[in-house]
């Protein structure tokens, strides 16, 4: 199973970027766990992080007959993005939207996603926790352990 993170602007600076809202921890950290969990569900895994909504399209496109399932956190491009969101349909790979923040408890216009309602599933709020609980929630759903609820 090969699967990938996409990391949207500003999580490059997570870790020294408003610690006290989405922590300590360093992209590189946070990485570093994922790759060993994914070691131990057997499972490939590939990281790309950019500030430019072209790139991250372009990463996307690319990722047709080699992927098997995306991780995203688009950050800001979430609420934002309709090309994102076109780009994630148009590959037809699933993917799990994840925020290391709750973004319903935030302000009122992160509380709309161009990604959530075509998403295997949505995870939030739990720190560097939601990627680890992305991971998981994926290589379940490819595995046929869950079905998408939606």
């Amino acid at each position: 199973m090969d699967l990938l993170l996409i990391n949207g602007p500003n999580l490059n600076l997570v870790g020294q970027r408003e610690p006290a809202l989405y922590g300590s921890q360093s992209l590189t950290d946070i990485e570093k766990e994922l790759l060993e969990t994914a070691n131990e569900l057997e499972v490939k895994l590939k990281f790309f992080q950019s500030n430019s909504e072209g790139e991250i399209i372009d990463c996307i496109h690319n990722c047709i007959n080699s992927i098997d399932g995306i991780l995203i956190n688009a950050g800001a491009y979430t609420h934002t993005s309709i090309a994102l969101r076109d780009a994630l349909l148009g590959v037809e790979i699933p993917y799990v939207e994840l925020h290391l923040s709750n973004i319903y408890s935030r302000e009122e216009f992160r509380h709309k996603s161009f990604l959530a309602d075509r998403a295997v599933g949505v995870i939030c709020g739990f720190g560097s926790i939601s990627y680890q609980l992305a991971l998981k929630g994926m290589v379940a759903h490819i595995n046929g352990s869950i079905k998408n609820q939606g």
